[in-house]
């Protein structure tokens, strides 16, 4: 990133690293770069603090793979949530956006990304062994696939539903509410709850 000459170093510099996140553009980088000069000393400093300490206080829920502080994550510790229903999502970013949407109550299990051969992502780079372990433990009687409906996202769908066909256990799929090919971390709380109330079964038997 090439940043505006007139601007100093320092924030020039800070303008490149905030341009790395997702969806800031240059200039909203440099924006952002001007208002924290306009931060008093000890948000800055706090700012560096939590910042310092992201990676130490995040961690992955044991269980389903959420963004946690503990050990397992407040929804897996719910006793609110209906433990019989699990969601599968492509990465922890996706609960959130789901949870938005108030049509699902149960629980999640991250994947950790899709499958992808042409990027070298199989079956084995996926946490579907622990998925596995998750239903044979038995318990649960809904597996909802609700990856990205792009062709990544449909295949790694289809492959889970024959993966465990054989399980006594309902497998459906979320609504095509979301937009072919898109990113099922963009979609709106309204689109997702469609989605999630219009899921389609994908057990052989019933196709």
């Amino acid at each position: 990133m090439s940043c505006t000459s007139s601007l100093p170093k320092a924030l020039q510099n800070l303008a490149e690293q905030l341009n790395r996140l997702p969806g800031v553009g240059k200039r909203s980088a440099e924006r952002l770069a001007l208002a924290l000069l306009q931060w008093p000393n000890e948000h800055l400093e706090q700012l560096a603090k939590d910042l310092q300490l992201l990676h130490e206080r995040v961690r992955d829920c044991r269980c389903c793979g959420n963004y946690s502080e503990q050990e397992l994550c407040p929804l897996c510790t719910s006793p609110a949530r209906r433990r019989e229903q699990v969601c599968v999502v492509e990465n922890a970013a996706q609960i959130a956006v789901i949870e938005k949407s108030n049509a699902f109550q149960g629980l999640y299990h991250v994947l950790g990304g899709k499958l992808s051969p042409l990027k070298g992502k199989g079956p084995q780079d996926l946490r579907i062994k622990e998925l596995a372990e998750r239903l044979n433990n038995g318990g649960i009687t809904e597996l909802i696939i609700a990856t990205s409906p792009d062709m990544e996202g449909e295949a790694t769908a289809h492959y889970l539903a024959e993966e465990f066909a054989a399980l006594p256990l309902t497998i459906s799929r979320i609504a095509s509410g979301i937009p072919a090919g898109a990113d099922l971390s963009h979609a709106d709380a309204a689109t997702l709850s469609l989605a999630m109330r219009g899921r389609r079964n994908m057990n052989r038997s019933e196709e």
